[in-house]
């Protein structure tokens, strides 16, 4: 089917930021919704199956609209990652104070995460690579803290190695660890800033370290997350839930399809998935492909895998 639609009235300068350097953002649409787009000055056509084609047309409109200034690649690829009616913020979303003024839930499952993380005291984020599982989980820990409704946040991760052997690793303790936790920091750096973050560390109202530090600790009033969680055994898994104490949240998030535990040894995520299924108070959402909010290739890359039963790593 073929749609038509003439920007009114016609302005140049946003015409070229909307179609990009040489027409790139209008590739990126062709080969995120597999239609095809032409057009000549304000002009534009686009081939496709309908829902398809109107999709498209809705994404160049809300293009065409931001387009007083120049469209940074990034954010034409979130807002094709993202269903139609989440293009334009939302003025009833869960607002985060953060560093970053213009993050919000960009799927319904985001927007069902955050909300199950306000409303219970342990949320878990399962689903593939580039959903946001750990970034909004990291966001909420910070609104959290800059509302004081928390005094501290630790976040963990197991610290198992992806595929590689990387063998003898020069430095103290601290060095050693951080090549494991460094996804954690670049959220926080984002979020808070360098210099934030810093000064937190020094207060010691941010902890970061693996979930071996967390054997024999209790956790109170502080907004707790572990990441990579399907690398745990089933023991680490429940020592870990049960270090929450008074006055603390805690959000488990994971990748069962990017397991890196030895061959044949059980996952304490898949174990925890179906053992606290039923358990008041646990929050369990599942994402997909659906709510990939990084490059639209990542999404096929998922679903290729997925397809052919194959364990992507990495």
């Amino acid at each position: 089917m073929i749609l038509r639609h003439t920007f009114t009235p016609h302005n140049n300068l946003r015409l070229t930021h909307l179609c990009g350097p040489a027409d790139a953002h209008l590739r990126t649409i062709e080969t995120g919704l597999q239609v095809k787009i032409a057009h000549r000055h304000e002009q534009f056509k686009v081939d496709g199956p309908k829902a398809k084609a109107q999709q498209a047309l809705e994404l160049l409109q809300a293009l065409y609209e931001m387009a007083d200034h120049a469209i940074p690649e990034d954010t034409l690829q979130l807002m094709l990652a993202g269903d139609a009616e989440m293009l334009e913020p939302d003025a009833t979303a869960m607002q985060l104070t953060t560093r970053r003024a213009d993050l919000r839930a960009r799927t319904p499952n985001q927007a069902l995460y955050l909300q199950n993380i306000a409303e219970h005291d342990i949320t878990f984020g399962i689903g593939p690579a580039g959903t946001g599982k750990t970034y909004l989980a990291v966001a909420c820990a910070v609104d959290a803290l800059e509302r004081s409704a928390v005094q501290r946040i630790v976040l963990t991760r197991p610290a198992v190695e992806a595929g590689e052997r990387l063998g003898f690793l020069p430095g103290d303790l601290t060095q050693k660890v951080d090549p494991y936790l460094r996804p954690l920091y670049d959220a926080l750096y984002d979020l808070m800033g360098y210099e934030k973050v810093q000064k937190a560390f020094e207060r010691n109202v941010l902890e970061i370290a693996p979930l071996a530090f967390m054997r024999g600790r209790t956790l109170n009033n502080a907004f707790v997350i572990l990441d990579e969680a399907q690398n745990t055994t089933p023991e680490q898994m429940k020592m870990f839930l049960t270090r929450i104490g008074f006055g603390a949240k805690a959000v488990v998030t994971g990748d069962v399809s990017q397991i890196d535990l030895p061959k044949g040894a059980m996952s304490g995520l898949i174990d925890a998935e179906r053992v606290l299924k039923r358990v008041k108070g646990i929050a369990i959402n599942r994402f997909t492909t659906a709510d990939v909010v990084r490059h639209p290739l990542v999404a096929r890359i998922v679903d290729a895998y997925d397809a052919g039963n194959g364990r992507s790593r990495g």
